[in-house]
């Protein structure tokens, strides 16, 4: 048996800024994952091997609870989780997301903390994870101080489109992004990047691992860090299968784990879980734990979201890095007068541009017809906030397999999102679009399965992240997220993972 001061299961972006937050304090941290490190090789660039195989993700099969039918998650069991394919978009939640916010659904509910609260911890998640960007172009960004780093430039051709949008009413802005320069870049210079981005897989970026080590992920961000303190050890391979509370019910006593096919057992002082709001989620129920509120699974959230393909087939586009543009000018439904919407209605950026072979399957297309689309489209990413509903769940079947009710929500808000879009593309030259609904087995905003209350019977764990039931249990991923807002969860994740860790320094270790 391993005993540790903080045991923290998950190295995705909450466990990495768990550990990196608390390896200071000197105390015995250990912290675990069920992968490895994902490895650093030439098909980490390779559309067909990462975008149609899918080579690196979980091999691992979900159930749709409505439809009753299997499917691959899209989940990354390695060190730093779902950040080794993020797209590396860091954006805070607007100060009023944290607040009742009404949605054409129903209601958004308030958190129990507030933006003032995390808003020093987003000044230091976006310094550690190098975040690139220009507080004053967006006009729904909360108060804040300058980004660690200037915006990332535009290409000529997204320069030109975001003034042409300007020009047609609309303000777009530089969307924030983390791009770190360390030993390996650090001839990157003031961030004059963009031949340094074609010559190194800018064109995957986005959605892909990143051996140049460019990604602001929670490897290189979070865990790395924590490493260089001896104190701080990690494991892999270990996939952790139950919490054994003690007599009294009120602590977890130990930790079940399966490791190199061994069963093996944890120990500490204190239990962080950081495993992604799903897996989170299933480890309490099989464990049966935690979960005296009921609330354990329930009230799921990804986002309403969808790819929305978009060209002026007259002009190419030869952009290499392109996510680098954003809107917010519908996520409180406060347009331009003659379409104002009374809903808000969520938020739109670039991706990073859409290989042919990406596009291809996407759209049906082959070979010659998604070459010649991909010459000219910019690819967006349009994103609207879902509601915490009771009856979205994550559940066990019978034979532990992990099972997920969902239905969308605020489904005609983010359909108008896209039809006031595109009436403004087209108005300065766009002539073709293409709108790809998420399936459910996307999962790279996941929250809301262990929500934060101040009151137990309607949460898991309080707003210092403990859980209600258990003295020494603490979650710092997205699950504790009461809504989803309309933003890019990671940097929310690591900063709330920083306030629970400071929270853990002063009053617990």
């Amino acid at each position: 048996m391993t005993h540790a001061d903080v045991l923290i299961i998950g190295a995705g972006a909450g466990g990495g800024a768990i550990a990196r937050a608390l390896a200071p304090t000197g105390k015995r941290i250990l912290l675990v994952e069920r992968g490895g490190f994902l490895p650093r090789e030439a098909e980490n660039w390779s559309p067909a091997l990462v975008y149609q195989q899918e080579r690196y993700k979980t091999e691992d099969r979900w159930r749709d609870g409505l439809s009753g039918l299997d499917f691959r998650a899209s989940m990354y069991y390695h060190v730093g989780g779902n950040t080794k394919a993020y797209g590396a978009a860091m954006l805070r939640l607007r100060e009023e997301d944290f607040g009742l916010v009404q949605t054409e659904d129903g209601p958004s509910p308030a958190w129990p903390i507030s933006y003032a609260d995390l808003a020093p911890y987003y000044d230091r998640a976006e310094a550690d994870y190098s975040v690139h960007g220009d507080r004053d172009s967006d006009p729904t960004e909360p108060p804040a101080p300058p980004f660690p780093h200037g915006p990332i430039p535009h290409s000529a051709r997204v320069g030109d489109v975001a003034e042409r949008l300007r020009g047609a009413g609309l303000r777009p802005f530089a969307l924030p992004m983390g791009v770190v320069r360390n030993h390996e870049n650090e001839n990157a210079g003031p961030f004059i990047l963009r031949e340094l981005f074609r010559s190194q897989g800018a064109e995957t970026f986005d959605g892909y691992p990143d051996p140049t080590l460019l990604k602001a992920d929670a490897e290189t961000c979070g865990v790395r860090p924590a490493l260089a303190f001896d104190n701080v050890r990690l494991r892999t391979g270990v996939t952790v299968t139950r919490l054994v509370p003690s007599a009294s019910g009120r602590e977890v006593a130990r930790v079940e784990a399966i490791v190199d096919g061994k069963p093996t057992e944890f120990t500490a002082d204190v239990v962080v879980l950081a495993c992604g709001a799903v897996n989170t989620a299933a480890l309490l129920l099989r464990s049966e734990v935690a979960n005296s509120s009921g609330r354990v699974g329930r009230h799921f959230m990804r986002h309403v979201t969808t790819k929305f393909y978009s060209a002026d087939m007259g002009i190419p586009n030869e952009t290499y890095f392109q996510k680098t543009l954003a809107l917010n000018d519908y996520y409180r439904g406060d347009g331009d007068a003659a379409h104002g919407d009374p809903w808000p209605l969520g938020h739109v950026h670039l991706m990073g541009k859409h290989l042919p072979e990406m596009i291809g399957p996407d759209l049906g297309m082959d070979a010659e017809e998604a070459h010649r689309f991909s010459a000219h489209s910019l690819d967006w990413w349009v994103q609207s906030e879902d509601l915490p509903l009771p009856e979205n769940r994550v559940r066990l079947s019978p034979d532990g397999q992990i099972e997920i009710d969902y239905r969308l929500t605020n489904e005609a808000s983010h359909v108008r999102l896209m039809d006031r879009f595109e009436a403004v593309l087209r108005t300065v030259g766009f002539d073709q679009f293409f709108r790809v609904p998420m399936p459910l087995r996307v999962m790279n905003h996941q929250c809301g399965t262990a929500r934060m209350s101040a009151d137990p019977a309607d949460g898991v764990v309080d707003p210092n992240g403990r859980a209600h039931d258990l003295a020494n249990l603490f979650i710092a991923d997205a699950s504790v997220f009461p809504s989803s807002a309309a933003t890019n969860p990671t940097l929310t994740i690591v900063a709330n993972a920083y306030r629970i860790a400071d929270h853990l320094a002063a009053d617990v270790l």
